[in-house]
C-alpha cells in the first residue's frame, strides 16, 4: 500500500509538473498581440522607427477577410490582399507569439510592389484564429496546406509561393513534403528553425542555463498529454529532405534567438533546389528592414527562377 502510495504521488508530480511545462512554450490562449509591439532587446533600438512605419503601412491596406476551417476543425483567420485575377499568390505566415502585420509587413511590400495578391494567415492560437496550443509548425503545417488550397480554390490556376517569418518559416518548410497543390511553386523561410525540441532547449538553455536540460523530458511530456501533439512529429530539416519545391533561405547574421546556423543546417539537409542569403548585421526577423534591396533582389530572382510573372 505505501509503495502504490508513494507512486500516486510520483505519477501525480510528474504530471504536475508536465502540465506546468507544458504551459511555458505552448499555452497561449488569449491573442490581444499588437503588431506595434517590437521586440524589446536593445539591438533593435536602431531600426525601431523603420519598423513601426512598415507596419503601418500593411496596416493601412484594405483587406477582405478570409476563413477556413484547419482539419482538426479549428477556425482559422486570414487577410486577402487582392492585385488582379491571375497574379502571383503569396500565402504568409508569423512567428511565434506575433502578428501577420509585423512579420510579413516586408514581404507585404515587396508583393505589393511585384503585383502579387497576398494572403496573410492569423497562425492558430493567434489573433483572430481560434485555439489554446501552439505547436511549433507541428500542427501548422496542416493548416499552412489548408490556406494553400483555400488560396488555389480563390485564385484558380495563379502560381502560389508560401512564405514565412521564424515560427512561420519552420511552419512552411514543415509543409515541404506535404500533398500541397501543384499551384504551389517555391517556398521562402526567413529566419526559420531547424527543429522544434532544438529551438526549445536552445531558448531554455538561454534562460536557465544548464539546468534547463531535466526540463526537457516533461515539455515533451507536456506537448503529448495536454496539446495533444508531440514534438518531434516533424521538424525543417525532415521535410526539406523531401521538398517538392525550390526553397529560398534568408536569415540575419546577428539573429540571437535563432541562430544563422540554423537555417545552413536545413540548407545542407535540402535534396531539392535551394538558395540561402544571409545578411550581415541582422537581428532576428528584421533583415529586410536592414537590407530591404538586398532582400527584395534575392526574393524577385528567386520568383523570377520560378517563372513567375512579377513586376
Amino acid at each position: 500500500m505505501v509503495l502504490l502510495i508513494i507512486l500516486i504521488v510520483v505519477a501525480a508530480a510528474v504530471l504536475a509538473v508536465g502540465y506546468a511545462a507544458y504551459r511555458i512554450p505552448f499555452y497561449h490562449p488569449e491573442h490581444n498581440e499588437s503588431p506595434y509591439d517590437l521586440p524589446p532587446e536593445e539591438q533593435y533600438d536602431p531600426y525601431r522607427e523603420d519598423m513601426t512605419a512598415l507596419i503601418s503601412e500593411m496596416d493601412a491596406v484594405p483587406f477582405e477577410p478570409a476563413e477556413i476551417a484547419a482539419r482538426d476543425g479549428t477556425k482559422l483567420f486570414g487577410r486577402c490582399y487582392h492585385a488582379a485575377d491571375g497574379a502571383p499568390v503569396l500565402i504568409g505566415f508569423h512567428g511565434f507569439k506575433s502578428t501577420a502585420l509585423r512579420d510579413m509587413s516586408g514581404a507585404g511590400k515587396l508583393a505589393r510592389q511585384m503585383g502579387m495578391n497576398i494572403l496573410l494567415v492569423d497562425q492558430r492560437s493567434h489573433g483572430r484564429s481560434e485555439g489554446k496550443t501552439i505547436s511549433f509548425g507541428v500542427k501548422e503545417r496542416f493548416d499552412c496546406l489548408s490556406w494553400a488550397k483555400y488560396a488555389a480554390r480563390r485564385w484558380p490556376g495563379a502560381p502560389i509561393v508560401l512564405a514565412g517569418v521564424s515560427m512561420g518559416a519552420a511552419t512552411v518548410l514543415m509543409a515541404a513534403d506535404l500533398d500541397l497543390p501543384g499551384e504551389v511553386k517555391g517556398i521562402i523561410a526567413d529566419c526559420p528553425y531547424s527543429d522544434p525540441s532544438a529551438i526549445i532547449k536552445k531558448v531554455g538553455r538561454d534562460s536557465m542555463g544548464p539546468a534547463s536540460i531535466a526540463l526537457y523530458p516533461f515539455i515533451l511530456l507536456g506537448a503529448r498529454l495536454y496539446g495533444g501533439f508531440s514534438l518531434t512529429a516533424a521538424s525543417p530539416v525532415k521535410a526539406v529532405r523531401g521538398a517538392k519545391v525550390p526553397i529560398l533561405l534568408i536569415h540575419g547574421e546577428d539573429d540571437r534567438f535563432v541562430p544563422c546556423d540554423m537555417s545552413r543546417e536545413i540548407y545542407d539537409a535540402c535534396a531539392g533546389e535551394k538558395t540561402r542569403l544571409t545578411i550581415p548585421g541582422a537581428p532576428h526577423a528584421i533583415a529586410y528592414v536592414l537590407d530591404p534591396d538586398r532582400y527584395g533582389q534575392a526574393v524577385r530572382q528567386f520568383l523570377l527562377s520560378l517563372g513567375l510573372d512579377v513586376k
